[in-house]
């Protein structure tokens, strides 16, 4: 009864022994995914958030802008955009890493064939012989495995990648239009003041020439209306260049950016006001590019664990079967070929190579864990950055309108007075550019409030969630 127990658990202890050989056991440390909040050392807001109050979530953020022209520009360019196609391809060949590593892990299978005809010395013999060899590695101590891994985490993290392309890329064009906006809007004002100088030129004239006006009011009339003539000029200049910058963005043609610009030319619609994440532990895992860099830190822990491994043993399995014909002489050899064996490939001495790849691995996981960190600050200070901005712009929009509207009514009494002959050229102009000043402050101002919107846009991670980059890493596979 014993021997037959014993009989029994041969199998058992040759098919455990097997699976053991077979599956090894993986080498170096275990991968721990860090904590972002901990990693910025912030647990609250400490900026204003009255200005963030809102609810308009991130993903509806361009939508509820309701400016048809940004929507076009972004549309496009998330189709054409250099910067989204460098992203997709750079997602291409990390698949094809992540199929390279796969492929070290299962057999491989090779044919050949020789087929020669030559002078053997005595006469003319020809020679056949044809083989399929197969190998493979037995992963003892998790070196392909690790690869493996590693491949993985890198094509999750160029998939964060574009989804961090496109947020940044949103961003920068919603920036560069609102300053383009904001520029037709001054332009707008800037020709209409140079339209005022220069009839307050035409008239300071003819007053000069009938005597109701000393020449220096005429010289001072004039060289205000050559001054608002170069403003306007410089303005449409500056209009011109953020064009050509949102050309760059959306790589679109000039001509389409124009037309695209055109229908709402100087128009500035207010900003949505969007959702702020309660705690900054949220926002962080929203941020895509601190995504990104988590899946390198894996691969990186994967990368020390490969390098650990290759310190290590390897054991190959090979084999062939074949088939072999020699005929000389008038007499045919032939007969079936075949071998298996197991190849063992044992480290001695490599003057400390593979010591120092675990290092040079251990090394970029540190690096790479600091600029993690520093990403991590970084993001909470520019939420924190976003919402002071927008704080300040609605502490000082009330009486930036106010000095404007004031200085309006000034240029507009100092005008009927010189209208009235009581009033002087020299008044009226100061009244002019106070007023011009208080009108280039109050755009300023509200392109201050756009783009702080969208630097919040961007700090709080975009639209960026974890469907939104399947569906974009599913987008790119279905245009290869």
């Amino acid at each position: 009864m014993k021997k037959r127990m014993k009989l029994q658990r041969i199998p058992m202890l040759s098919a455990l022994a097997a699976s053991l050989v077979l599956t090894g056991c993986a080498v170096g440390p275990t991968y721990v995914a860090p904590n972002a909040s901990t990693a910025a050392n912030a647990k609250q807001w400490y900026a204003d958030r009255a200005g963030a109050a809102a609810n308009v979530p991130a993903n509806e953020f361009w939508q509820r802008w309701n400016d048809s022209s940004l929507s076009t520009l972004l549309d496009n360019a998330m189709k054409t955009a250099t910067t989204i196609e460098a992203a997709q391809a750079r997602i291409a060949q990390a698949r094809a890493g992540a199929t390279i590593a796969r492929s070290g892990s299962l057999p491989s299978a090779t044919a050949s064939s020789t087929l020669s005809r030559g002078e053997q010395g005595t006469g003319v013999a020809s020679v056949f012989s044809g083989a399929v060899q197969a190998a493979w590695e037995l992963d003892l101590f998790g070196a392909n495995r690790r690869g493996r891994d590693a491949a993985d985490a890198r094509l999750e993290a160029r998939e964060r990648d574009l989804a961090d392309a496109r947020v940044s890329l949103a961003s920068d064009i919603a920036t560069a239009y609102v300053n383009l906006r904001v520029n037709e809007a001054l332009l707008g004002g800037f020709d209409r003041d140079a339209k005022s100088r220069s009839e307050t030129e035409r008239l300071t004239q003819l007053k000069t020439k009938a005597g109701f006006e000393a020449p220096a009011n005429a010289a001072l009339a004039s060289a205000a209306a050559s001054e608002a003539k170069t403003r306007v000029v410089s303005q449409q200049a500056e209009i011109d260049l953020a064009v050509k910058s949102l050309v760059t963005l959306t790589a679109m043609s000039e001509p389409e950016v124009r037309a695209t610009l055109q229908p709402r030319s100087g128009q500035l619609n207010p900003p949505p006001q969007l959702a702020l994440p309660s705690v900054p532990a949220e926002m962080l895992a929203r941020r895509a590019d601190l995504a990104a860099l988590e899946r390198e830190l894996a691969a990186n822990v994967a990368d020390i664990g490969a390098a650990e491994a290759d310190r290590y043993p390897r054991i190959t399995l090979s084999g062939s079967i074949g088939y072999s014909a020699t005929r000389a002489f008038g007499n045919t050899l032939d007969g079936a070929t075949w071998g298996f064996g197991p190849s063992v490939s044992i480290p001695l001495f490599d003057a400390g190579r593979r010591k120092a790849n675990v290092e040079l691995a251990k090394a970029r996981y540190a690096e790479l864990n600091a600029n993690y960190r520093a990403t991590a600050l970084r993001a909470v200070r520019e939420v924190e950055e976003a919402l002071t901005r927008i704080d300040s712009v609605q502490k000082r929009d009330a009486d930036t309108k106010a000095s404007l509207a004031n200085y309006e009514s000034f240029a507009k009494a100092a005008e009927a007075r010189l209208s009235a002959g009581v009033g002087s050229v020299l008044e009226l102009e100061d009244a002019r550019r106070a007023v011009l000043g208080a009108q280039v402050n109050v755009l300023t101002l509200e392109r201050e409030r756009m783009t702080a919107w969208i630097s919040l846009f961007r700090a709080v991670g975009g639209d960026w969630n974890a469907n939104a980059t399947q569906a974009a890493m599913n987008a790119v596979s279905a245009t290869r």
